[in-house]
This record gives structure tokens, C-alpha cells and sequence, in this order.
């Protein structure tokens, strides 16, 4: 607006809203300046960029921390301890056992284990030692799946019993429900996701029964989740193994044998806690409406 003194001066936009009475519409008036953007909105802009930078600052150094141990691991504590423990036990498996009686008992271990609430994960490494990543992963993945389907099975003698336990702590039992409900392929990702996160999965192969899942969401969801653990342990006894072979002939790693193994082990460990991070926030979502529902 221009006064008679020639000076231009700003006169403040005035907002305006009239309620109609009859109808309860609003009527809003307002300058032809369109407000460019609130300051709690460039607030949040800006808080996000600030949090997805201090999310890969933190990966970084992760895998930056990681690469240290491994090394350290590779250069000093591994050479030491598998001179004195792991070359004497397997010159003893292997002057005891041929290979298809080692691959035998590997693949009950594996397929008993679980269901006597054992660890398989020795076995595993073992078979990786031994068989590699090809028929190591065929072997364990096909007595991991009798190893998940023999709990199931037994659980039937305590169905009853299972589900009061679910009953009695609601809260903690909401993940485990939510893989017992909705399509078959809503129940094949929530116990995808639960074999891949940091739940016991022994607990699980008991528990599922009384969730109501169905067996072939199950099966293949555990099969499947399980894929992640199966190269890391593979990875582990190969590793393993090329430790042993280098003390056993008395020779150090060579450069490139070291950063390969480094960045082998920064690689799968990595992603191994991305896949275990988005897991667990899944299964957090899922348990959230699993609980507003009850």
C-alpha cells in the first residue's frame, strides 16, 4: 500500500476464518502471499536429516570396529587357539571318522539337536569345515528342516500347556501369535522374520503349534529365515579351516589372504545385524497390533 508521503510500507497479511452458523462451514480469508512452509515442518526436515546421517555414522563405525576385531582376531587370537585346540580335534575327527560317517553324524546333530534344546551351531561350522558351501548348505539346510518339524511335531503332547503359557503373559506371547493368524502369507513372513531375529528359536519350534500356524507357512518360513545363520556358520568353518591349513604348514596369511577374510567377515556380519535390525522392528510393528487387537 502506498501512502501520500511516498514511503511504501507493509501492512501485516490479517487471516480471517467466519464460521456460518447454519451449516458450521468455515469461510477463510487470507492475502494473496502463500506461507512457504511452517518452522515446525523444516524443524522435522531437519531433524531427519540429521537422523539418517547419525544412522550411517554409526554403521560406519560398526563395520569399521568390526574390521579391527576381525583382523586382530585373524593376525593373533585365531593362529593361537587353533594351534592348541581346533588342528588336535580335527586330526582327531578326521583320523576317527571317514567322510560320510562325519557327514552322518553331522546331519543328526543338526536334525536331534533342537529338540533336546541343544545348540547346532558347532555342527554347523563343522560341516562348513568340512564340506564346504555347496553340499555343507544342501546338508544342513535338510536336516534343519527336520530339526524345526520334530518340535513341532512333539508338540502336540503339550499343546494345552503351551497355550496357557501364552495366555498367562500376553505381552510377550504377541509376537508369537501374530505368526499364527491372517493369510499364508502373512504367517509365512512372520516366522520368516522370527527365525531371522534374536527370538529363541528353540522356544519357537515348541510354541508355534499353539499359535495356530499352519505347518506349510512353517516350515518354509523357517527354512528360509534360517538361511542367513547357515552362511554365516558355513563362512565360520571355511574360515576356520583356512586358519588351520596356514598354522598346520607353519606359513602366515599372505596380505590379500587377510583382507579378503576381513572383509568376508565386515561383509556377513554386517548383514547379519541389518537382517536381524529389520526383523526385530517388524516383529515390534506386528506385536504393537497384535496388542491393540487383544
Amino acid at each position: 500500500m502506498t501512502y501520500s508521503d511516498g514511503v511504501d510500507k507493509t501492512v501485516p497479511e490479517l487471516n480471517l476464518r467466519i464460521e456460518d452458523p447454519e451449516n458450521g462451514d468455515y469461510v477463510k480469508l487470507r492475502g494473496s502471499e502463500e506461507e512457504e512452509g511452517s518452522p515446525a515442518e523444516s524443524s522435522g526436515c531437519s531433524i531427519g536429516s540429521a537422523t539418517s546421517v547419525w544412522f550411517w555414522v554409526k554403521l560406519i563405525s560398526l563395520v569399521a570396529c568390526l574390521g579391527v576385531l576381525a583382523f586382530v582376531i585373524i593376525k593373533w587370537i585365531g593362529p593361537f587357539l587353533i594351534e592348541k585346540e581346533l588342528i588336535p580335534f580335527i586330526n582327531w575327527v578326521r583320523s576317527t571318522f571317514s567322510i560320510p560317517v562325519l557327514g552322518l553324524l553331522l546331519f543328526a546333530s543338526v536334525a536331534l539337536f533342537p529338540s533336546i534344546l541343544l545348540p547346532s551351531s558347532p555342527s554347523m561350522w563343522m560341516a562348513g569345515l568340512t564340506f564346504g558351501y555347496g553340499n555343507g548348505f544342501l546338508l544342513i539346510l535338510s536336516a534343519a528342516s527336520i530339526g524345526v518339524t520334530l518340535p513341532f511335531l512333539i508338540g502336540h503332547l503339550f499343546l494345552h500347556k503351551m497355550q496357557e503359557w501364552l495366555k498367562n503373559y500376553p505381552k510377550k506371547a504377541a509376537i508369537l501369535r501374530a505368526a499364527g493368524e491372517g493369510t499364508w502369507f502373512h504367517q509365512f513372513q512372520a516366522v520368516t522374520l522370527i527365525r531371522v531375529s534374536p527370538f529363541p528359536y528353540m522356544i519357537y519350534n515348541y510354541c508355534a503349534l499353539a499359535t495356530g500356524v499352519h505347518y506349510g507357512p512353517y516350515i518354509l518360513g523357517s527354512l528360509v529365515g534360517m538361511v542367513p545363520e547357515i552362511f554365516v556358520s558355513i563362512y565360520t568353518g571355511i574360515m576356520l579351516r583356512t586358519l588351520a591349513v596356514a598354522s598346520d604348514e607353519r606359513h602366515s596369511l599372505s596380505a590379500v589372504e587377510i583382507v579378503v577374510n576381513v572383509l568376508g567377515f565386515c561383509i556377513t556380519a554386517s548383514a547379519t545385524i541389518v537382517c536381524t535390525i529389520y526383523a526385530k522392528k517388524k516383529l515390534s510393528a506386528m506385536q504393537s497390533e497384535e496388542v491393540e487387537t487383544s
